[in-house]
């Protein structure tokens, strides 16, 4: 017998009615028996393609009664593409193959099909018995396989591209994606969740589902995973309003890094696909932990970056020439502004020893010889000087390493200039309130021993001149500190200047008077509204006119003229005097605070150095400026602008 004839004995009862003879009946319940009783899903189709009858197991696996799929094409279950098929299994036997059946409710089942063509005792075909077994379980672990398998590649590709890249916030998204493709999601999301709010830092979303809104779908969980940030949080099967996506999965990792968490990797699932093998998930984990340390090394990152760029701002921001030195004195490191006087070339000192730039004695000063070899502790050189050089320095050594060490060296020649000056101020100051009063004393003393009246009455006014010169010593130094601290206030408001000058003149006119020196006072008008302050000008005029009958000789007359621009809203005094003058490369200098021009101090002229600093400070304050013009031997004009009134 032909191996793809099957004996008409072995065809069920209810197929056999047809056949006569009642012979072989008992075959025919055999063969009953082990239709109903075997393991396989039989099914047996007629020749014209409609099912004749299957067994329990074959109705259970796609959820038929046995009435129900009797007589059902079978293009109902089993799609048949064409009528070729059909006439391949009419003529010869089909082996293993793998199809899809349609369920009764319409689900879709993968099985692998056995089908065979029933042939009578004539060899003619008489019905086709197929056999199915169900390959479902073993589809879905193919398909997590080949999901686990894409999932490994992920984790190369995020290896290369995250820690080869010199921008991982660039490759962050790209990660995103081949991770969503990967594991067939549709949405990968990076995100931070606080105790008040949510932030999405990076997402992807598949094309298909570009509408989609990840902080939406997380925002009825977010207590949920706030109350256990370091545990996996997952939820399948949630409804979702959004016509294209009813129904989504989710599922949170949260990303750690050696210095803690760095929030979550949340990854969505159209309805309920998120149920991976273990070794899937690992493989997620896996992933989320790459991104983490990647993160964290864009940390480390950033922070080296700003520390770096935060230094370097530092640096080029400081007025200070910088060296790094071992303790030869070798140069291993420069960093100096052009401005500074001791600039060079960074190429053309790396590599000299400091000796080369200094003489030895400064070099010794600096790094001391005798500290036994190595860089023990900080130490600072003040006031040092070098050749051809009119620049007053100060180093100082901070001790990197036993054998490194940073030389800071700044440019202290004003910080000189001024400490020569306080210096100056002092001894000044010191002689100024001296004088006085030793003279005060002595005449103090001359009246207790008497006298005629008339030297009593001499005594008693040189005492009087003595104490006033005293006073007005002392109020300009409280004047000088008051403006320094900034407690002195000037209301700029409507006033004559005028009136001022006239106060101010007539307070040193009994000054000049004892030198023979008249004090001529002229204007353009007889009213001159301006901004000003009463005190505060009575301070600048009286200052100025006074110094201009201090430094001129006997005999002179100082000048106070009084304009107006009205073009430029601004009124102008103008104090001349025919004295001293003042040297070119003093009248930089002339308003800093005590500072006295040499041909003065030459001259023995008394004076603290603190007047023109008072003078210029109200004057600023009340919105004007001044400015002085001076010839050696000819004299000195000031000139103040003060703003007219409205």
């Amino acid at each position: 017998m032909d191996e793809k004839t099957i004996p008409l004995s072995k065809l069920p009862v209810d197929v056999k009615v047809q056949v006569s003879g009642k012979g072989k009946l008992g075959a025919e319940l055999d063969y009953r028996a082990l239709f109903e009783q075997t393991g396989e899903c039989v099914f047996i189709i007629g020749l014209d393609f409609k099912f004749i009858t299957a067994n329990q197991q074959a109705l259970r696996l796609l959820g038929y009664e046995e009435g129900q799929l009797m007589g059902l094409p079978v293009e109902e279950i089993m799609a048949l593409e064409d009528s070729h098929e059909q006439e391949i299994l009419t003529e010869k036997r089909l082996g293993l193959s793998e199809h899809v059946l349609k369920k009764r409710d319409g689900s879709l089942l993968p099985v692998e099909l056995s089908m065979s063509v029933v042939h009578n005792d004539m060899g003619l075909p008489a019905y086709i018995q197929m056999l199915a077994r169900d390959i479902s379980e073993r589809k879905q672990s193919e398909a997590s396989l080949k999901r686990h398998m894409r999932a490994l590649s992920v984790i190369g590709e995020v290896t290369a591209s995250l820690f080869r890249s010199a921008n991982i916030e660039a490759e962050i998204p790209k990660v995103l994606e081949s991770l969503g493709y990967a594991v067939d999601v549709f949405c990968c999301a990076l995100l931070d969740i606080d105790k008040s709010s949510m932030k999405i830092q990076v997402q992807w979303v598949s094309f298909d589902s570009t509408g989609f809104d990840a902080s939406a779908a997380l925002a009825p969980f977010l207590d949920s995973i706030r109350e256990k940030p370091e545990r996996v949080f997952s939820v399948t099967d949630t409804p979702f309003d959004n016509i294209d996506i009813p129904t989504i999965s989710i599922l949170v990792i949260p990303i750690q890094g050696t210095l803690g968490s760095w929030g979550f990797l949340a990854l969505f699932d159209k309805q309920n696909q998120l149920s991976w093998l273990t070794t899937e998930f690992d493989t997620v984990q896996t992933t989320a932990n790459l991104i983490g340390a990647a993160l964290e090394r864009l940390h480390y990152e950033k922070t080296i970056r700003l520390s770096e760029t935060r230094n370097r701002v530092i640096v080029d921001a400081l007025p200070d020439l910088l060296l790094r030195t071992d303790r030869t004195g070798q140069i291993l490191d420069y960093s100096a502004h052009p401005s500074h006087p001791l600039y060079l070339a960074r190429e053309s000192v790396i590599g000299m020893r400091l000796s080369e730039l200094w003489p030895p004695d400064v070099v010794n000063m600096i790094i001391e010889p005798e500290t036994q070899g190595v860089f023990v502790s900080s130490h600072w050189v003040y006031g040092f000087s070098l050749p051809n050089r009119e620049q007053v320095f100060e180093a100082r050594l901070h001790p990197i390493s036993p054998e490194e060490a940073l030389i800071v060296v700044r440019d202290i020649s004003e910080q000189a200039r001024l400490d020569q000056m306080k210096s100056d101020f002092i001894n000044r100051a010191s002689h100024e309130l001296r004088t006085p009063l030793t003279s005060a004393i002595l005449m103090a003393e001359l009246l207790q021993m008497g006298g005629t009246p008339e030297e009593t009455a001499e005594y008693m006014s040189a005492l009087m001149r003595e104490l006033n010169r005293q006073k007005d010593l002392v109020n300009q130094l409280l004047l000088a500190g008051r403006l320094e601290s900034g407690r002195m206030k000037l209301d700029a408001v409507p006033m004559d200047l005028l009136s001022v000058l006239k106060d101010a003149a007539q307070s040193i006119k009994t000054i000049a008077g004892m030198r023979n020196i008249s004090i001529k006072l002229e204007s353009d008008r007889k009213f001159i509204n301006i901004l000003g302050d009463t005190g505060g000008l009575s301070q600048v005029f009286i200052n100025l006119i006074n110094n201009a009958v201090k430094f001129s000789p006997d005999g002179q007359t100082v000048e106070v003229l009084a304009i107006t621009d009205e073009e430029k809203r601004e009124a102008r005094v103008f104090v001349v005097d025919h004295g001293l003058g003042i040297p070119p490369d003093a009248i930089d200098h002339l308003f800093e605070r005590f500072y006295r021009a040499k041909n003065v101090t030459v001259a023995e002229i008394p004076g603290s150095g603190v007047g023109l600093y008072i003078v210029k400070s109200i004057v600023d304050e009340l919105g004007g400026r001044i400015e002085v013009k001076s010839e050696l031997n000819r004299g000195t004009t000031f000139i103040v602008y003060l703003r007219l009134a409205i």
